[in-house]
């Protein structure tokens, strides 16, 4: 099993998304996959012009040179993609959008067909199916705030002919990502979480799906509403407190 893995945090390795995505990937090399991670912050790829030639003029290919040349046809051929993005203003971070605006019309035919009721361009040959997984993080503790991003990923694969297979969601992933960097997971009531991750690509590779009960553990409460908005308040005063003394 192929797996190609975009992490779209400006932070990269060291941001809270990687904390889920990290442990995910590692359970499906485990299991026998064949996993390349990029980060879209060190990927050159311009917004897509909306020309259309890779449609009509330039059929499945654009034609901006850039490092979209590359990472297209590792998208095409995969058997799992995995997007990695931390919730920016209900949404995705704007270079991995930027990937996806690039990825879609290069992989479809220029005619329509009818598809689930829906008037859909088919993918060109040599496109698989294969499956979608959504790796996220947001700063926010209500886990409806992952809403818009899980809906806007759902129609990405409906209008690809992709599979969603399922989403690990980590609310106020700030909480989890300042466990992990002080060094306290053995001690620490998140050692769950980060094994559920894991297992979770395990099971994405063995058995095809990701059970809901330990995708469940991936986004299980750690704190309180309460306790969550004391621990930032305090953190963000320390820091405007900071800020003013330099």
């Amino acid at each position: 099993m192929k797996v190609i893995a975009i992490n779209g945090s400006p932070m990269m390795d060291r941001g809270n998304t990687a904390v889920v995505l990290n442990p995910f990937l590692e359970g499906m090399r485990e299991a026998g996959a064949e996993v390349e991670l990029f980060y879209s912050k060190k990927l050159n790829i311009n917004p897509c012009l909306g020309c259309k030639n890779c449609l009509f003029s330039t059929p499945g290919k654009c034609i901006q040179k850039d490092d979209m040349e590359m990472v297209l046809p590792k998208l095409a051929e995969t058997d799992v993609r995995v997007f990695a993005t931390p919730v920016y203003m209900d949404g995705m971070t704007g270079r991995l959008k930027n990937l996806i605006d690039r990825m879609g019309l290069p992989m479809m035919e220029a005619a329509y067909e009818l598809r689930d009721d829906h008037l859909r361009h088919p993918m060109r040959e040599g496109v698989k199916r294969g499956k979608v997984v959504l790796v996220s993080n947001c700063g926010l503790w209500e886990m409806d705030n992952f809403d818009p991003l899980v809906a806007h990923i759902k129609a990405i694969c409906k209008q690809v002919d992709w599979e969603f297979a399922g989403a690990l969601l980590r609310p106020y992933g700030y909480i989890l990502g300042k466990l992990v960097q002080v060094g306290h997971i053995g001690d620490s009531p998140v050692d769950d979480i980060l094994q559920a991750a894991k297992e979770a690509g395990r099971q994405l590779v063995v058995d095809g799906k990701m059970s809901s009960e330990t995708l469940k553990v991936v986004s299980r409460q750690v704190l309180s509403r309460e306790e969550f908005m004391d621990q930032i308040n305090r953190a963000t005063q320390l820091k405007m407190e900071t800020a003013k003394g330099k």
